[in-house]
């Protein structure tokens, strides 16, 4: 993503690696940042309101190998920017994302 102009950073940047869903959470929201992930934890929205995060793309591939994320996940980077991500919930599918807004429930 940085490759793309995104301010990225991954757990282990971050020194989250092996931390609880709720700190990476909290350090996403704190930080503003979107949380991008292969844990359909998060799509709990109850858990993880969409409206108290700057986004959050849940990744729901087949085949969790890093070149096929990458692959899936660089189909949807244009997305960013067109569709709306902030206070959303993005559900990545291998042919299809589906957004979830504050409007919706």
């Amino acid at each position: 993503m940085a490759e793309a102009g995104h301010d990225a950073k991954t757990v282990n940047e971050q020194g989250l690696q092996g931390a609880q869903d709720t700190t990476v959470a909290e350090v996403c929201a704190r930080e503003r940042r979107a949380l991008v992930t292969l844990d359909t934890d998060f799509s709990d929205i109850k858990a993880y309101p969409p409206e108290n995060f700057s986004g959050i793309i849940i990744l729901r591939v087949a085949h969790q190998s890093k070149p096929h994320i990458l692959k899936i996940f660089n189909q949807v980077l244009p997305l960013i920017g067109r569709e709306p991500l902030d206070q959303h919930l993005w559900i990545v599918e291998e042919f299809r994302v589906r957004i979830r807004g504050i409007e919706q429930d």
